[in-house]
């Protein structure tokens, strides 16, 4: 079982990233899908996530209009489309996977280790 990460790195001001969360291992469809972020010295955020099999998405006041949630089931991935990143987008992003209740997964979590994103000039 793995869920991995990428597409984490130094970005400008203003400049976009696409984070990746792929999952193996697992029925990825079963699972709704949520990211979280830790700056440094700061408490974990809930940034976006996005339900199965709805599809439905919430975010974070902080990137509400900036940023994006989507998942493809078919390639068991997941997304996180940044754009008009701030200097406070600044964290480590990982990723959460967690069982559905109407599903057999039921009660099973999954963590990425997580990817730093840098927004400096």
């Amino acid at each position: 079982v793995q869920l991995v990460e990428s597409g984490g790195g130094l970005v400008q001001p203003g400049g976009s990233l696409r984070l990746s969360c792929a999952a193996s291992g697992f029925t990825f469809s079963n699972y709704h899908v949520t990211w979280f972020r830790q700056a440094p010295e700061k408490e974990r955020e809930l940034v976006a996530g996005i339900s199965t099999p709805s599809g439905s998405t919430s975010f974070a006041d902080s990137v509400k209009g900036r940023f994006t949630i989507s998942r493809d089931n078919a390639k068991n991935t997941a997304y996180l489309q940044m754009n008009t990143l701030k200097p406070e987008d600044t964290a480590v992003y990982v990723c959460n996977a967690r069982g559905a209740r109407w599903s057999r997964d039921v009660g099973m979590d999954y963590w990425s280790l997580g990817t730093l994103v840098t927004v400096s000039s």
